[in-house]
C-alpha cells in the first residue's frame, strides 16, 4: 500500500508531466464534496453540504453574483457533477494531454488549462447575458457551469492544431487523423449550445477557440502562457554575462528553426519530420520558459 501511494505521489510531484497534477487536483476535489455528500444523503436524507459546495464554487451567470463569487472562473474548473462527468474528462485530458505535451513540452500544460478554463467561463458569461434564449427565459439568473471540460477541449484543440494529422486507433472505427476526431466534437458542441446543457457546450467552445488560437499564436512567435508567467518570475538584481556563446547555440534552437517545423507539423504532421527536426522540437520544448 504505502508503494502505490509514494507511485502516486512521484507521478503528481515529481513526473515532469502536469497532466497528473491537474489530474490529482480534479480528483481530490471531487472526493472533498462527494463523500462528505454521500454520507449526509444516506443519514440526514439532505444534500445540503453538496448544494453549498456547489454554490460557491460554481461558475454563475449572473453577473451580481458573479461579482461577489469572483474566485469562481477558476474553482469551476476543477469541480464535476458526477462520476461519468469526471471519469471522461480526466480520460481525455490524459490522452489529449500527451500528445500536446509531445509536441509543445509540458511547462505549458497548466497555463492552457487555466486560460481555457477562463475563456470557457467568458463564453459561457457573455452567451447568457446576451443572447435572448438565455436572458428572457430567466436562465441567466441562476444558471451555472462546472467542470474541467472547457480547460480540456482547450488543451485538445491545441494537439490538434500542432498535429492535424496524428493518427489515433477507436475501437470500432479504426484510424482517425486527430483533426477530424476533434472537428467532431466541436460540431457537436456547437449543435448542443441551445440543448439542455447549453451552458457546457458554450463553455466547451469558449475553451476550443482559445486552444486553436494559443497554437496559432505559437506558430507565429508569440507564447501568451510564457508572457503571462514571465510578469511573475522574479528577476535578479545581479547580471552575469559568459562568454560562452558556443554552448548555448548548441543546446537552444532558433526560434526561427522551430517556427519552420511547427509549421511543417500543421501541413503534413509530425510523422514526416526527419530525426534532426524531431531532435530540434525536442531541445525546443527542453528549454522552453
Amino acid at each position: 500500500m504505502n508503494t502505490f501511494w509514494h507511485q502516486i505521489a512521484n507521478k503528481t510531484l515529481r513526473s515532469t508531466s502536469k497532466l497528473y497534477l491537474l489530474i490529482a487536483i480534479n480528483v481530490a476535489v471531487f472526493l472533498i464534496v462527494g463523500i462528505p455528500s454521500i454520507f449526509e444523503q444516506l443519514f440526514l436524507k439532505s444534500e445540503l453540504f453538496k448544494t453549498y459546495m456547489f454554490d460557491y464554487l460554481a461558475m454563475p451567470a449572473y453577473l451580481p453574483k458573479l461579482l461577489i463569487r469572483f474566485w469562481t472562473p477558476i474553482t469551476y474548473q476543477f469541480m464535476h457533477a458526477g462520476i461519468l462527468h469526471i471519469l471522461f474528462n480526466m480520460l481525455w485530458l490524459h490522452w489529449m494531454g500527451q500528445i500536446f505535451e509531445e509536441f509543445l513540452g509540458t511547462k505549458r500544460t497548466i497555463g492552457l488549462y487555466l486560460l481555457g478554463g477562463l475563456f470557457g467561463a467568458a463564453f459561457f458569461v457573455i452567451s447568457y447575458n446576451l443572447f435572448p434564449l438565455f436572458t428572457q427565459s430567466g436562465t441567466a439568473l441562476s444558471g451555472s457551469v462546472v467542470g474541467a471540460s472547457a480547460s480540456v477541449m482547450a488543451i485538445i484543440v491545441g494537439a490538434a492544431t500542432i498535429a492535424p494529422n496524428y493518427t489515433i486507433s477507436l475501437m470500432f472505427i479504426g484510424p482517425v487523423k486527430l483533426k477530424w476526431l476533434v472537428l467532431f466534437y466541436v460540431i457537436i458542441d456547437f449543435l448542443g449550445v441551445t440543448g439542455p446543457n447549453a451552458g457546457g457546450q458554450i463553455a466547451h467552445l469558449g475553451g476550443a477557440f482559445f486552444g486553436f488560437m494559443y497554437v496559432k499564436q505559437i506558430q507565429k512567435g508569440n507564447d501568451w502562457v510564457a508572457s503571462i508567467a514571465g510578469i511573475f518570475k522574479k528577476r535578479s538584481k545581479l547580471k552575469v554575462v559568459a562568454n560562452n556563446k558556443g554552448k548555448d547555440a548548441v543546446t537552444k534552437p532558433r526560434q526561427e528553426d522551430v517556427d519552420r517545423i511547427l509549421d511543417k507539423i500543421s501541413q503534413s504532421g509530425y510523422e514526416k519530420l526527419t530525426k534532426q527536426e524531431k531532435e530540434i522540437l525536442f531541445r525546443a520544448s527542453d528549454n522552453e520558459s
